[in-house]
């Protein structure tokens, strides 16, 4: 999608958008690609589950994640 249509989707101003656009493409967690004028952007499923795969090796390694000792009460 072009930032356009993710702004429109999501209700985010264009400013705000423009930032976390730029830094999801430098975690590599996206890909922008020109096309004519506009650049549209795309998931890198590969690199997300690499992130996903790290989060749940390192984060949650010495107890299972979202078991009963880890949720807090309000």
């Amino acid at each position: 999608m072009n930032a356009g249509a993710i702004a429109e989707a999501l209700n985010v101003p264009a400013p705000s958008l423009s930032f976390h656009l730029k830094e999801l493409t430098h975690a590599g967690l996206i890909e922008g690609h020109s096309q004519g004028r506009n650049v549209i952007y795309r998931a890198n499923y590969e690199n997300m589950q690499a992130l996903i795969d790290f989060l749940l090796e390192n984060c949650c390694a010495a107890e299972k994640c979202g078991s009963a000792s880890n949720v807090v009460e309000t």
